[in-house]
């Protein structure tokens, strides 16, 4: 327990310096309670570890699985809520972004190099593919509870009837859109470009809208981490 608060000063000095002080306390108590309750399961509690999953058994793929989903549950949530597990998890929090990629995938590529560097230390792969797999799961689930169940998608629609378009998704999702005109490349016809951010479940509704009032229209529909500006909900 106390080895791996140790452990882990560096990259939380980092994180003090670069998220604050409010994020650096999170992540020492979220990795106190982590250290805290894997002493407890390994060392006062009555379950063996050491050899097989107290529910799984010895079915390797079951730990892997479940095993990194239930780290990836508790990872997110401690991200999702200011602080995070381990240093690595802090340094993923403030490179991600900065990267372009999601923490889950930041943490996964850390973890992917170490154990192939394991992989030919131990000069066995069994392991670390079962902990590749384990840390697979952990992406998603990290990801999912990170992003939120409601991650935006931007949408571009080429029409040829943007007044009909903009109109119809305006009154549906009482949102503003950006438009630009452009002029279509084989057709050598005049086109507008709709661009709008709606969420995961207004997608259906949207192209539903938009082919009622064009059914030529071409939608093209990109998932997207975040949405900034001073109002977000009129692009």
């Amino acid at each position: 327990m106390v080895f791996l608060l140790v452990l882990n000063i560096p990259l939380f000095l980092y994180g003090l310096k670069k998220q604050g002080v409010t994020f650096t306390i999170y992540a020492i108590y979220t990795v106190a309670v982590y250290s805290f309750g894997a002493w407890l399961i390994t060392d006062v509690l009555p379950v063996d570890v050491s050899i097989v999953s107290p529910l799984a058994g010895s079915d390797l793929l079951l730990c892997a699985i479940f095993g990194g989903l239930i780290s990836g549950i508790g990872s997110g949530m401690a991200i999702r809520f200011g602080g995070a597990m381990d240093g690595i998890e802090v340094l993923a929090v403030i490179f991600a972004k900065r990267l372009g990629i999601t923490v889950g995938t930041f943490v996964m590529a850390y973890n992917l190099v170490l154990y192939i560097v394991c992989g030919f230390v131990l000069h066995s792969w069994i392991l670390p593919l079962y902990s590749i797999v384990a840390y697979g799961a952990a992406l998603k689930t990290v990801d999912f509870i990170v992003e939120g169940l409601d991650r935006s998608k931007a949408a571009t629609i080429v029409t040829v009837h943007p007044n009909e378009v903009c109109a119809a998704l305006s009154e549906a999702f009482e949102c503003g859109m950006t438009i630009t005109e452009a002029k279509g490349y084989y057709s050598d016809s005049p086109k507008t470009v709709v661009y709008i951010v709606v969420n995961r479940f207004q997608v259906g509704k949207m192209k539903e809208l938009v082919h009622e009032n064009d059914r030529s229209a071409y939608i093209s529909i990109a998932e997207i981490a975040d949405v900034y500006g001073a109002n977000t909900d009129k692009v």
